[in-house]
């Protein structure tokens, strides 16, 4: 194994970035995608052989956990191993991991896809195209060599708390919030802390330029790290408008009647992605593209729509009721390489501004 998996993506992706194009995964063609394959009894059955599949990931643990008991009702005998932990952690470990030699890990997701190009460079990925992700996913979510494909994708949203707040009076865009109006009624989080935050912070600064968060600086905003903590502190009243955070929070927060309402700038949201791909040195290979095939099905997809709040690009799953559809919503664009060739400056320069 190349000697580089234990140094930063930061490190690898230098001097590279220029081949890439700035799609959600659009990665310089390096071979043939392998055709589709379709779950078959054959494949069943070697993975129950197998008896497992150990599942390195960044999303919620109790969405992970219900994914992994949806798996395991279906396939009776196989067992899924759930390593929840951030995703710079999950990126970490992978790399000692395999600088080690250790291959523990069958499939990984991450909520920060340039991981995705780095293990792909690293040729560490096994190119696998489950049937439904050929038939129902967009190019653009999809790996150009069968290698990841979009898991889960949320926005960075603006909220605010329907307590504080008249619908009628409620900011509608970006803009909106360099009201005076506003001025110590919002709360934001942080890049340096959070890797939605950076995403988010990244194409806002591209799309509104920098002038707009040296204008939102002026708010006397208050500043919090997690992507988490804006819908928290909105749902407790502590402040009337969230300039970002994630949707699903306030989705699962909404639903479960708490005074919160999502708003999609007429910008455009933020959107993150947060890819599946399976490891070519997996220990359980055939449990893994039968897990894999799951995840990213309709099943699965499902799921992590109904419980975890999240989206699907997945062309036959279904929106929740009394949420708005992806398809109606406008967002910015994602750009995983430019992030990872980026995410120092911004930091940076974010910090200057906010003094924080």
């Amino acid at each position: 194994m190349r000697k580089h998996l234990g140094l930063s993506r930061r490190a690898i992706l230098k001097g590279t970035s220029a081949v890439l194009a700035g799609t959600a995964f659009s990665t310089r063609l390096m071979a043939a995608a392998p055709p589709a394959e379709p779950v078959t009894p054959a494949l069943i059955e070697a993975a129950k052989k197998e008896g497992q599949v150990v599942y390195y990931t960044s999303t919620d643990l109790p969405v992970a956990e219900k994914l992994a008991k949806a798996f395991e009702a279906k396939y009776a005998g196989i067992t899924v191993r759930v390593e929840r932990t951030g995703a710079e952690r999950v990126f970490q470990r992978v790399g000692q991991e395999y600088a080690s030699n250790i291959h523990a890990v069958d499939v990984v997701n991450s909520s920060d896809a340039a991981h995705f190009i780095v293990w792909k460079r690293d040729g560490i990925l096994a190119p696998y195209v489950p049937e439904e992700v050929a038939k129902y996913y967009p190019e653009e979510h999809r790996d150009a060599d069968g290698q990841f494909a979009s898991f889960r994708v949320w926005l960075s949203i603006v909220a605010y708390n329907t307590n504080l707040v008249k619908t009628e009076e409620a900011p509608k865009s970006f803009a909106d919030l360099l009201d005076p109006k506003w001025k110590g009624k919002i709360v934001k989080a942080h890049p340096g802390y959070s890797g939605t935050i950076m995403t988010a912070t990244y194409q806002m600064q591209r799309d509104l330029g920098w002038t707009f968060f040296e204008q939102l600086a002026k708010q006397n905003i208050m500043q919090v790290q997690s992507s988490t903590d804006p819908p928290k502190k909105l749902d407790l009243g502590e402040r009337a408008v969230m300039a970002d955070g994630n949707e699903y929070n306030i989705f699962q927060m909404k639903e479960m009647g708490r005074p919160v309402e999502p708003v999609y700038a007429t910008e455009g949201s933020p959107i993150i992605v947060g890819p599946n791909g399976i490891f070519k040195d997996c220990p359980h290979p055939n449990a893994a593209r039968l897990f894999q095939s799951f995840a990213l099905g309709r099943e699965g997809q499902q799921l992590n729509v109904e419980i975890g709040g999240l989206r699907s690009v997945h062309a036959q799953a279904q929106e929740k009721a009394g949420r708005r559809p992806l398809k109606d919503i406008k967002t910015m664009k994602d750009d995983p390489v430019a992030v990872e060739r980026e995410g120092e400056s911004i930091k940076a320069h974010y910090t200057r501004i906010f003094r924080v």
